[in-house]
């Protein structure tokens, strides 16, 4: 009969019981059971990490710059932008692309303001020049990666290039549409057809320009809290798509109490199930706008069940998450600290150990001199 000690690592249980040919059925089914909850809780946790360290660094086949065209110099630059640890260099264009990110973003919003868009210089305003430096940066930085990456495939499947990409793509789509419609404008102006399609292509360039918004996520490349939280949010993916199923649920079942209480009723605002829906989503939320509110007790008493069950359930996962985002950010801020250290260690030591050379190789040189010379 074999027991498990609780403080016995179970994975090293496991090598030495397969070591000695033992079976894990040898051993009592409580010892058992606590053992194989503890290897799926350690097996776990190490995914987990191997996962933030992939976070960090990035899985790029180094041995592949070997082999390519220029590949010393591709590889400098690719270090220079995916790998701000690298050196002084990587850091400061780090830097300079999280800032070029907060300046185009301010410049699109600011050139929402009536009074700035006053002043214009060859038919646009200052901010949109601004906006348009910001992206023939985020353009040069983009296609400079998929230049020097050395793995094309797993480049384009990236969701931090494929983010990189959608901040870019909105200003040249915008450019294609306003070319398209000043054109339907100069050819036929009277045709009423023409101008129904001009109609929907500047319904179009609208949500073309509002999707310029999805250039903040580009902080996400160098802001370790938003990576964090996204990571978060793929390691928690179940228990949020149970969340927003239970708030589904709650809506669908607070409308039609709501409705079956107050359809009857003169003077409520409650007229039908889907009318409902606001109302019992801006509850389940704790928002409540008061814009829509019960008129009779039975009303009432079907509000606060709402409440109170939006209450309960979002108090619930809160927690977790909090713990969760809490821990992998530490991790992450940790191995960035590791990894700036080991990035410092190698660049001593490479410069060590061409001071060492040079040393050796003048000194080499005043030797073969002398000997020369004494000939």
């Amino acid at each position: 009969m074999l027991w498990v000690i609780e403080s016995v690592c179970p994975i090293h249980f496991e090598e030495e019981i397969e070591f000695w040919g033992l079976n894990l059925n040898d051993t009592p089914r409580c010892c058992r059971i606590l053992y194989e909850e503890k290897v799926d809780e350690i097996r776990d946790q190490l995914k987990v990490n191997k996962e933030l360290m992939a976070e960090i660094e990035p899985v790029h086949n180094e041995e592949g710059f070997k082999t390519m065209f220029l590949g010393d110099f591709r590889k400098t630059l690719w270090d220079l932008m995916e790998n701000p640890y690298s050196s002084v260099g990587a850091k400061f264009f780090a830097v300079l692309s999280t800032t070029f990110v907060l300046i185009s973003i301010v410049a699109m919003t600011l050139n929402t303001v009536s009074e700035l868009t006053e002043y214009k210089i060859y038919g646009r305003t200052y901010m949109e020049f601004v906006e348009i430096s910001s992206i023939l940066f985020f353009t040069f930085e983009y296609f400079l990666r998929l230049l020097t990456t050395c793995d094309v495939k797993n480049f384009l499947k990236s969701a931090l290039n494929f983010v990189d990409l959608v901040a870019v793509m909105p200003y040249f789509i915008q450019l294609v549409f306003e070319a398209f419609s000043d054109q339907e404008d100069l050819s036929v102006q009277d045709d009423l057809k023409t101008m129904a399609r001009v109609s929907k292509v500047s319904k179009v360039l609208k949500v073309v320009k509002l999707m310029r918004i999805f250039r903040i996520l580009k902080l996400a490349r160098h802001s370790t809290g938003m990576r964090a939280f996204g990571f978060t949010l793929r390691q928690c993916f179940e228990q949020v798509c149970c969340l927003f199923l239970f708030i589904i649920m709650g809506i669908f079942v607070f409308s039609a109490l709501m409705y079956s209480v107050e359809q009857d009723m003169t003077g409520t605002p409650f007229s039908s199930i889907p009318d409902t829906w606001w109302w019992a989503a801006v509850s389940i939320s704790t928002v409540g706008y008061g814009d829509e509110i019960p008129v009779s007790f039975s009303g009432c008493v079907v509000a606060f069940g709402c409440i109170s069950f939006g209450i309960i359930l979002n108090g619930m996962p809160i927690s977790i998450l909090f713990n969760k985002f809490s821990d992998y950010y530490a991790k992450l801020k940790a191995q960035e600290y590791t990894n700036t250290k080991v990035q410092r260690s190698l660049h001593l030591r490479k410069r060590l150990q061409r001071k060492f050379e040079n040393c050796f190789n003048s000194q080499d040189n005043e030797t073969d001199n002398e000997f020369q010379h004494q000939r």
